[in-house]
C-alpha cells in the first residue's frame, strides 16, 4: 500500500460502461484512487509498467487474454501489487487459474459495491480473500481431475486399436458374436479381445467394462446398453 496516502487502483475491464461505473464507485471514497483503466491484458501491461498500483481489479474474461494473464503481467512490473479478479461465473478452473496468477480475491460482478470496495481494502493490507476451506476444495477436487486424467491417458494408451474397436461395439449393445460378424473375424479372437478388455480396465464383466471406459470419457459418443 503507498503509504498513508489512497490505495491506488488500477482498473482492468474492457466494458467502458463498467469501468466507469466502477471508476464513479471508487471515486466516492477518499482512501481510494484510480490510477488508470485498460482493456485489455496488453494495456495492462503497459499502465502497470508506468503507474504505482496497489490493487488491481481486473475482469475475468478480456479480448486477448484472461484475468489470470493480467494478473501475471501487472505483477511481473509490480510484485506488491494485489490483484482481484472479477467475474460473471466462479468455475473452479477460474478461480484456480487467478490463484496461480498470484490473485488474492476473486469476487463476483454481481457483488454489492460496498464488498468491492472492502475487497480492495482488504487486498491493500495484504489479505488473501479466498477462504482456506474454499481453497482446500479447489485442490482436492483438482487433484482428483489429475488422477482422472491419468487413469483415462493410462487406459487409452493400454487399449489396442482393435480393442478399441471391439469396445465401441460393445457400448452399441452387441455381443461376442455380433461382434465378430460385424468384423468378419472369429468368435474365439473376439472373446479373446475382451478378455484383454476386461483385464486392462479391471472390470469383472463387459457391461462393466463399458461402464468404466464411458466414465473414464473413452467412449463419450456412447451409453451403457441397458
Amino acid at each position: 500500500m503507498s503509504g498513508s496516502g489512497p490505495v491506488r487502483v488500477l482498473l482492468v475491464e474492457d466494458h467502458q460502461v463498467v469501468a466507469e461505473g466502477l471508476q464513479a464507485l471508487l471515486e466516492e471514497y477518499p482512501d481510494l484512487t484510480v490510477v488508470g483503466w485498460a482493456p485489455t491484458v496488453a494495456e495492462a501491461d503497459q499502465v502497470a509498467e508506468r503507474a504505482p498500483t496497489d490493487v488491481a481489479l481486473v475482469d475475468f474474461r478480456l479480448p486477448d487474454g484472461s484475468g489470470a494473464d493480467a494478473a501475471a503481467r501487472i505483477r511481473a512490473h509490480q510484485p506488491d501489487c494485489a490483484v482481484v479478479i472479477l467475474s460473471v461465473e466462479e468455475t473452479d478452473q477460474a478461480v484456480m487459474s487467478a490463484v496461480e496468477a498470484g490473485a488474492a480475491g476473486y469476487l463476483l460482478k454481481s457483488a454489492p459495491a460496498d464488498e468491492v470496495v472492502a475487497a480492495i481494502r482488504r487486498a491493500a493490507e495484504g489479505e488473501l480473500l479466498i477462504p482456506a476451506q474454499r481453497m482446500a476444495e479447489l485442490l482436492t477436487r483438482r487433484r482428483t481431475a489429475l488422477r482422472r486424467q491419468e487413469e483415462q491417458e493410462r487406459v487409452r494408451d493400454t487399449l489396442t486399436p482393435r480393442e478399441r474397436e471391439i469396445l465401441a461395439l460393445l457400448a452399441e449393445g452387441l455381443d461376442n458374436r455380433a461382434v465378430a460378424e460385424r468384423l468378419f473375424i472369429e468368435y474365439s479372437t473376439v472373446r479373446t479381445h475382451v478378455h484383454r478388455i476386461l483385464h486392462k480396465l479391471g472390470a469383472r464383466t463387459q457391461l462393466e467394462a463399458v461402464v468404466r471406459a464411458t466414465d473414464l470419457g473413452l467412449l463419450p459418443e456412447h451409453r451403457a446398453p441397458s
